[in-house]
């Protein structure tokens, strides 16, 4: 009897010590997530690979033709908002060619900004258009992300790689004869985005409000377009994270019509030598 009474006396005690290392071990994860970064900003590098094509435009003509573009993005975040903007204005690259004609490259969506609020799922985005600035209020609309198990370190945070599929549209340009041309075109994007859970907010310069952790990395369709993060710092202006407001309101389709309304018009007037062709990288 004595002996059964220790044994259970001795398994009440390691009952109780699990209890309490498990009770110690819960406390200890709850303040690693209350210590984690919940407010920062973030500056990519962006890197647009174009993709134009010149006919009968002379060989000078499509050596000149820039290749890629890179510029600068940052994110700011915090109390469940994000902001994406450009970190400075960047001239457009220009060259000239024969004749006089200049070819002139710029990023379409360059200026623009993106305000998030992730508590209501609601996105703000301000975009440029031939010097008009147009204000689109949606909703985040969700891929099908999945997770591959894959790691890699970025500044230092030990990201997941997450991979999906867009399926949608874009348009293509070409230069035939001097005469510019565009078509909507079908665009299936594969997308490879490493994030990271030690900064549990769903930022980033692209899908945002996707995944649970803040994107370092996108590469969408084998490098066409990368996003790098390449700064990381917890201090942030807070009260720039607002929404944009300066720009006509517009349903998103409503600004792809007059977009390509306006992209008609700038061809008809770009006819003629000594003009201005102008690459735009989506």
């Amino acid at each position: 009897m004595f002996r059964q009474g220790l044994n259970s006396f001795i398994a009440l005690k390691i009952l109780s010590m699990k209890k309490i290392i498990c009770t110690f071990s819960m406390g200890l994860l709850l303040l690693a997530a209350n210590g984690q970064q919940k407010q920062g900003r973030v500056v990519y590098e962006r890197t647009i690979q174009l993709q134009m094509r010149l006919q009968g435009m002379g060989d000078e003509a499509e050596h000149m033709l820039p290749r890629s573009r890179k510029d600068k993005l940052e994110v700011l975040f915090g109390n469940d908002l994000s902001l994406r903007r450009t970190v400075e204005d960047e001239r457009p690259d220009e060259s000239e060619g024969e004749g006089g004609m200049k070819i002139q490259m710029f990023v379409a969506g360059q200026n623009d900004i993106s305000f998030i609020n992730f508590a209501t799922g609601r996105t703000v985005e301000q975009r440029e258009f031939a010097g008009k600035n147009y204000i689109i209020a949606d909703s985040i609309r969700k891929l099908s992300w999945k997770l591959t198990g894959e790691t890699i370190t970025i500044l230092n945070y030990p990201c997941q790689k997450a991979v999906a599929q867009r399926i949608g549209k874009r348009m293509s340009m070409t230069m035939e004869n001097g005469q510019m041309k565009q078509q909507e075109v079908a665009d299936t994007s594969n997308i490879i985005v490493w994030f990271t859970p030690s900064v549990p907010v769903p930022a980033g310069p692209d899908y945002q409000g996707q995944l649970p952790g803040l994107i370092l990395g996108i590469d969408i369709n084998d490098g066409r377009t990368v996003y790098k993060a390449i700064e990381l710092s917890d201090k942030v202006d807070l009260s720039a994270v607002k929404e944009p407001s300066k720009g006509k309101k517009v349903t998103a389709d409503e600004f792809a019509t007059e977009r390509n309304k306006l992209m008609e018009e700038m061809q008809r007037n770009n006819g003629g030598r000594g003009r201005t062709i102008k690459v735009s990288a989506q």
